[in-house]
């Protein structure tokens, strides 16, 4: 007769839970943020890395459960032991991770333009092979717990739910804190250390848990089950849910991130917000469901279905103009984010209580059971992002893709719609049937609110982004994803004619960073250079007509080329050098993404890549005092000759810097240099003006650099330190 198991407080497997979670969403934010430093800021990426961290959680889960019980009885050790290994296995991806994606980022660089069918592959590829095999391990360690609860309690029904709650709870908290704090503390490396850290205090306590546990085998369950909300023995039909409902939510969740960029803006805490959001509400729903399941009462498998179908169309009512504050600026209207992100909050409720509650039907507290139905959930988790950015984002509006997504939902409420009370019929189909005739008919997207306004509208959407070109008031302005970028101003032309023009000798290579309207180009071919543009978005410069009305003869000019690609990428990539380079970041300065533009490290690669008097123009929009001065930092410490001049608007700052010095130069002096095509083209929107008067209105207003940077060496941007993306602490007066 196997020994006597000892019985263990629950508590502690809750905690081992909650940090893992906790460490979990940690990797996940970071290595997001890796990714796109090494493969570009596009939504591919972000779909890749989310839909691989699923895949190894699916097929770790279902090894897990597969392996957990021949491995208790071939080695005699106790499954803690095996649960151990796995935390530390995980912790080691901490360390691993990012020198992988750095050896991927460089194996590509030879693998076309970022918007190349290999390239895509290749580094959805190789992020598979950096990313997956810790997620693998993140997998199984809810089926080795189970395996070792079961050891200690063959009583034990519904352990999945139990700790879904806590690893749910501890990815909520590490959402929040690595958004919010940890990396404006720390940076990515230490805060990646630290995540390692809790996975190896958990490896060792759960090492201790195995070495003093007297091995009483893995057990079926010896009492009567817990009440289910699955009424059916068809547990086919509940693989069928569970994989249809992870699809749609993953698939969702990249849809939301570009439905509500108007309205949550582009930081680094928008997405934060709407993943803390997520979990948020599937933790209240799985409390909800271990509630009701302690009482005997869970909530039934239609009824549920019955609240999906109505939920599912929240979102496309929250984020419609008519109801919400939205524009194409910066600033947050604080009743129209809490709108947009409470409209998400009942659809990720209920499937908080429903897969929680399926799974713990299908498995009874089965390891090998609960592994392959995880994995199973999680099979949808990794095709729905990765349909939502491949697929339906780049030919249909957002309110569209959820439209699509809710088909299956919509399928599995009208399959169980019968065994509903008529009660429950009448105000589902009512419900649901008024909202999706809304979302069909009548619902108005952020493009539609320009319509009244403008001459024209125009939508360009690819896997990148959605583009949109409208003139509101015959003002034209250029967007993405709902984000104002740029519009018709001459500070774009100053990017190019002001170093073009202090450079010494004709300058016969020319670099622009970020296309925008085209406006910088144009100008950089007036002086009949050599001209590159780098652009991430392939939208971006196909609406260069709808701004210039000499668009298509300028693409003819065989002295410029445009390429689809990470501006950093493309310099890694490439042996040309260059008079000047020029970059626009997108704004604001604190968009998510852009220190990638404003890094020493960037810079430290734009040397490699200018030929000796080259200039580099950094156009720093108006921002925080601090991040202003971190830009200009990072700049002078990797150039001796910096320049700084206040826009010829009064607003941003051009930062002209070199490896030699730059000649002082007068307005006049400034003026004889430029061919006549080039004075016409700085001329272009001030006729009134003189070529040495227009100037003389940036040369006036030298700023300098010293007076604009801060006392404290260490304020400046890093790769391990985007300083301008994560501000929230230091504004609050709290670091």
């Amino acid at each position: 007769m196997p020994p006597t198991p000892q019985k263990i407080p629950r508590w502690i497997f809750f905690a081992f839970f909650f940090v893992s979670g906790f460490c979990g969403l940690v990797y996940q934010v970071i290595w997001t943020r890796l990714a796109f430093a090494s493969f570009g800021i596009i939504t591919p990426v972000l779909s890749v890395v989310i839909s691989v961290f699923m895949m190894g959680l699916s097929l770790g889960s279902w090894a897990g459960g597969r392996l957990a019980g021949p491995l208790v009885k071939k080695t005699g050790l106790s499954s803690a032991v095996f649960y151990a290994a796995a935390e530390f296995i995980i912790g080691l991806g901490a360390f691993a991770v990012p020198p992988l994606f750095s050896l991927g980022e460089h194996m590509l660089l030879s693998s076309g333009g970022g918007n190349s069918f290999s390239y895509l592959f290749l580094s959805a590829v190789v992020l598979a092979i950096s990313i997956l095999p810790w997620c693998v391990f993140m997998g199984a360690t809810f089926p080795l717990m189970m395996a070792y609860i079961r050891e200690t309690d063959e009583r034990e029904t519904d352990s999945f739910s139990y700790l879904y709650v806590a690893n749910v709870l501890g990815a909520m908290c590490g959402t929040f804190l690595t958004a919010v704090v940890f990396i404006e503390v720390f940076g990515f490396q230490t805060t990646l250390h630290l995540a390692a850290t809790g996975n190896f205090v958990i490896a060792l306590a759960s090492l201790a848990l195995g070495a003093r546990q007297k091995r009483g085998g893995i057990r079926e369950p010896v009492a009567e089950p817990s009440p289910s909300l699955a009424d059916t023995s068809d547990n086919s039909l509940i693989k069928w849910l569970l994989f249809s409902t992870g699809f749609s939510a993953m698939a969702m969740e990249v849809v939301w991130t570009r439905l509500f960029t108007p309205v949550l803006k582009t930081q680094v805490y928008s997405f934060a917000l709407v993943v803390f959001v997520y979990l948020g509400a599937t933790l209240a729903g799985s409390c909800f469901y271990r509630h009701h399941l302690k009482k005997g009462t869970p909530w039934k498998m239609p009824l549920l279905l019955a609240l999906l179908a109505i939920a599912v169309f929240l979102p496309i009512p929250a984020s419609d103009p008519r109801f919400v504050q939205m524009d194409m600026f910066y600033s947050w209207h604080a009743g129209s984010v809490l709108t947009v992100l409470a409209s998400i909050f009942p659809l990720c409720a209920i499937l908080g209580y429903l897969t929680p509650g399926l799974i713990d039907s299908f498995c009874l507290g089965n390891p090998a059971k609960a592994g392959r139905a995880y994995a199973i959930n999680v099979l949808g988790c990794i095709l729905g992002p990765l349909v939502a950015s491949y697929v339906l984002l780049p030919l249909m509006s957002e309110s569209s893709a959820i439209l699509i997504l809710s088909l299956p939902l919509l399928a599995f409420y009208y399959f169980f719609w019968p065994s509903l009370p008529r009660i429950q019929r009448r105000w589902s189909g009512i419900g649901g049937g008024v909202l999706a005739l809304y979302c069909l008919f009548f619902s108005h997207s952020f493009a539609d609110s320009f319509a009244a306004s403008s001459n024209r509208v125009e939508v360009r959407r690819d896997y990148a982004a959605s583009v949109i070109s409208a003139d509101p008031h015959g003002d034209k302005r250029l967007m993405v994803n709902g984000i104002g970028m740029t519009t018709l101003t001459p500070i774009t032309k100053f990017m190019i004619h002001l170093p073009m023009a202090f450079h010494k000798g004709p300058p016969q290579s020319v670099l622009v960073i970020c296309f925008g309207m085209g406006t910088s180009y144009r100008s950089a071919l007036s002086w009949d250079a050599q001209t590159t543009a780098v652009e991430l978005v392939p939208g971006v410069p196909k609406a260069f007509g709808y701004y210039h009305a000499d668009a298509t003869e300028v693409l003819k000019n065989l002295r410029g080329r445009i390429v689809i690609d990470d501006g950093r990428r493309f310099l890694k990539r490439t042996q040309q050098k260059y008079d000047v380079i020029a970059m626009d970041p997108p704004p604001p300065l604190e968009a998510a993404g852009s220190s990638l533009l404003y890094s020493r490290e960037f810079y430290d690669e734009i040397k490699q890549h200018l030929q000796p008097n080259g200039i580099v123009q950094v156009w720093v929009p108006i921002g925080e005092q601090m991040a202003v001065q971190a830009v200009i930092r990072s700049v002078y410490a990797s150039f001796p000759v910096v320049h700084c001049y206040s826009s010829v608007e009064k607003w941003g700052v051009h930062i002209l810097a070199s490896m030699q010095p730059i000649e002082s130069l007068t307005p006049e002096q400034l003026a004889a240099r430029m061919p006549a095509r080039a004075k016409e083209d700085l001329l272009e929107w001030a006729p009134d003006q003189s070529a040495p008067a227009y100037l003389k209105r940036v040369l006036d207003n030298e700023i300098p650099p010293d007076s604009l940077l801060n006392t404290n060496l260490d304020i400046q941007i890093t790769d391990d330190d985007p300083l301008n993306e994560y501000f929230l602490l230091r504004r609050a007066g709290l670091f």
